[in-house]
């Protein structure tokens, strides 16, 4: 990639350029892809994989209205909506591109004038403390913020370290009556349980320190804080917007006033200043997961000072450090925008969940220590197995082997005995199916990331998950087969999904040498046959008789099976075992014809108005690019001899889902994966089967990469001849040799060297 300057540009619409100096990536990463529509990123400030995410909140939508569920919630999922034209304030904690959500915690917001400590009416930012802004008026890059509020002529400036967020608050006119509002009861998913409980303790005239406390997605959660001004406060306060029946004998003071202890379900509090003119006032504002001092030892030890530039430089520069691990050259600037921002997203998750003592909180809500390791949470594996954890296998392997080592210790400290499933802040949500840690763990230890007693530990870890009885329906599949769709929903995805991970832990373990391991799982890696119906050529759900459901539409989704997928999507996911797949459905050129119809077809509207994050634009003929099941599809075609379609269908997938746009995205980003899939596309091979230590070939994008390995090799991958419409293969070459099958392997692109694609405007019979 080019290096010219520090900071990004946002998009073709341009949210603020600014002096150049060499050596920077940033200039391409663009925070406003996907936040609108089914995007769900955020345009904040942080750091790579840092537990700080902070960005502005568009609005609060309560996740149910007298007890139904709120459809316009689902928009907030990241908190930020492009087409809004209000900010709330800016929070902490967010998740990127999630599909369901939680977080927002610690809501900082500046006004002048009559305090008010209620957000106010969407469309009346002057009834509240929310602010109109514009987007003319807003800069977001990597690692830095800024916004203009417009109610109060505020500019708001922010930029994080690992755990520390900073803001930067100018006021342009001389008050006496100048705030800023700690919101500690919104969030996103919010709802009027949510809060358990909320502290904080006023220490001095700069600093707070405190907690919360809140149930949802993750039931039992505390986050700790420690907030600091740069200048004293003049006064303070609170007010509790919640129900107490009871107060004990705290009523016998005034709490609401310049006392220093606040407590109870829904706070908000002030903080007053005077303010000369254009006077700034700025905000440190640390997290822990484990105690009040811990978030205070992590804002000494991160931010010791008090100058904003130096600390969004150091932001800047890490995030230069963790972009140029791959530096491309490309046809035009919009699809480097699109590579970086894609790169950018694969780097914000999962996040760094442990303080900087090395101390976190476990899923057994014990505090830990890990100093052999650094402590991640927030693994959306469902997603993220597909591409994301193969990406960083390759470009980020010690933080991979970190990822894989929490999530052993995740392991050890269940009370189930079970890896992650969809984890984050100390707790095990649940969220979607499969037991996807496996496939994580074993791609490490298959492509040698983990190894000896680590590697033996966390195989075991895999096979008691696989064989936790109560989890899901896995004591029918263990028993018949098959998960019965009369006995547990969803049951042709949760079969074909177990029998792909059973499959990976087959693989770890004939790496390792455990035969019986290899022996059990290898053969439990063939149920996805018993949900085959050679009859219609599809997979469909079967009831414990060992009958099919009688009523079947394998273009609808609901009731049918499967989750965020039909029939066409869901019965190509054999990932594992595509040669046999393809047997079973009738040979190579039926196949082929079969992918092409998917591809071509129509999927009316009423087939995908049942699912809330899945749109038309997410979705090529009946091929669902925007959910995560088929996002190998497109390179099944390898396993055919029409090899040259997977090149066709690759190259118009990534014209076609991702786009420099604010809904640049088809669908949601899912923690990065759909980032990894352009990443990986995009530079020419994809891991259909991740712990086969295979990487399927493609049509790169790129018109030249250089990906800098860890093990201090370089792999350069250059596309001769690169257009438009030059998207077929004519050859491949690694090193000068002549690559004869489709595929490349885990050992020839961590050993570096130069990969060549010799690109033409027709396929190659």
């Amino acid at each position: 990639m080019k290096k010219l300057i520090a900071f990004i540009t946002l998009l073709s619409f341009n949210i603020g350029v600014f002096a150049q100096r060499s050596g920077d990536y940033v200039q391409y990463v663009n925070p406003l892809i996907g936040t609108q529509k089914m995007g769900h990123t955020y345009p904040g400030a942080t750091v790579p994989f840092g537990s700080v995410q902070l960005s502005p909140d568009t609005d609060e939508q309560p996740h149910n209205i007298g007890g139904k569920y709120n459809k316009d919630t689902y928009k907030y999922c990241a908190g930020y909506q492009y087409d809004d034209s209000e900010i709330v304030g800016f929070s902490h904690t967010h998740f990127s591109g999630t599909g369901h959500s939680d977080l927002g915690d610690f809501l900082v917001m500046p006004t002048v004038g009559p305090l008010q400590l209620e957000p106010g009416k969407k469309g009346e930012p002057k009834s509240g403390f929310r602010s109109a802004f514009s987007h003319a008026n807003e800069t977001a890059e990597a690692g830095y913020y800024k916004v203009r509020l417009d109610d109060d002529n505020i500019l708001a400036e922010m930029t994080t370290t690992t755990r520390v967020g900073f803001h930067q608050y100018t006021f342009p006119t001389a008050s006496n009556d100048a705030h800023i509002v700690l919101d500690m009861m919104h969030g996103i998913y919010d709802y009027a349980d949510k809060n358990v409980w909320t502290f904080a303790r006023v220490e001095g005239d700069r600093r707070i320190v405190g907690y919360r406390q809140t149930n949802g997605w993750a039931r039992t959660r505390t986050v700790y804080f420690a907030m600091e001004f740069s200048k004293p406060f003049k006064s303070y306060g609170y007010k509790e917007f919640g129900k107490q029946d009871y107060k004990g004998f705290w009523r016998k003071f005034d709490q609401t006033k310049n006392f220093p202890e606040m407590a109870g379900k829904q706070l908000r509090a002030h903080f007053d200043f005077d303010v000369k003119q254009n006077e700034k006032v700025q905000v440190k504002f640390a997290i822990s997961p484990v105690s009040m001092d811990g978030a205070a030892e992590n804002m000494k030890a991160e931010l010791r000072h008090w100058d904003f530039e130096r600390a969004r430089r150091d932001a800047q520069d890490e995030w230069n450090r963790e972009l140029g691990k791959i530096d491309v050259t490309t046809l035009d600037k919009g699809e480097k925008i699109n590579f970086y921002t894609a790169l950018y997203h694969t780097f914000l998750s999962p996040t760094v969940y442990q303080d900087t003592s090395g101390h976190y909180r476990g899923i057994d809500q014990r505090e830990h220590w890990s100093p052999g390791f650094t402590n991640y949470t927030t693994f959306s594996l469902w997603d993220t197995y597909r591409a994301l954890h193969p990406l960083l296998n390759l470009i980020q392997p010690r933080r991979n082997k970190d990822m894989v080592a929490s999530m052993v210790a995740h392991y050890d400290q269940s009370v189930h005995k079970m890896l992650p499933v969809w984890s984050h802040y100390a707790n095990e949500n649940w969220c979607m199916i499969g037991y996807h840690s496996v496939s994580v763990i074993s791609d490490a230890i298959v492509t040698g990331n983990i190894t000896g007693p680590e590697a033996n530990k966390a195989l075991d870890a895999s096979a008691q998950t696989a064989r936790q009885k109560y989890y899901d329906g896995l004591e029918y599949y263990m028993k018949l087969g098959y998960v019965p769709e009369d006995k547990n929903s969803s049951s042709v995805s949760k079969t074909l999904e177990y029998a792909y991970d059973d499959w990976a832990i087959a693989q770890a373990a004939k790496k390792l040498g455990k035969t019986a391991i290899y022996d059990e799982f290898i053969k439990r890696s063939e149920n996805w046959k018993n949900v085959y119906d050679s009859s219609v050529g599809f997979t469909r759900p079967k009831s414990s008789d060992g009958t099919f459901l009688a009523k079947f539409d394998p273009l609808k989704t609901e009731g049918q099976g499967f989750i965020e997928g039909n029939a066409w999507n869901y019965s190509l996911y054999v990932p594992h075992d595509p040669a046999e797949m393809i047997k079973m459905m009738g040979g190579k050129r039926k196949f082929a014809a079969h992918l092409d119809e998917l591809f071509t077809m129509h999927l009316p509207d009423e087939f995908f108005a049942e699912t809330e994050d899945i749109t038309r634009e997410g979705i090529i003929g009946g091929y669902i690019h925007g959910n995560e099941p088929a996002h190998h599809v497109a390179y099944l075609y390898n396993w055919t001899d029409d090899a040259w379609k997977t090149q066709e269908r690759v190259r118009m997938i990534l014209k076609n889902q991702y786009k420099p746009t604010p809904d640049g995205l088809g669908g949601n980003d899912d923690c990065g994966q759909m980032s990894a899939w352009y990443l990986f596309s995009a530079l020419g091979f994809y891991p259909v089967a991740p712990a086969s230590g295979q990487y399927q070939l493609g049509s790169p994008v790129v018109k030249t990469a250089v990906i800098s390995l860890e093990n201090g090799k370089k792999l350069t991958i250059e596309a001769q001849n690169q257009s438009d419409k030059n998207v077929y293969v004519e050859s491949v070459s690694l090193n000068g040799r002549k690559i004869d099958r489709k595929y490349l392997t885990f050992a020839e692109i961590n050993g570096g060297g130069k990969l060549v694609f010799k690109m033409a405007n027709k396929p190659t019979v």
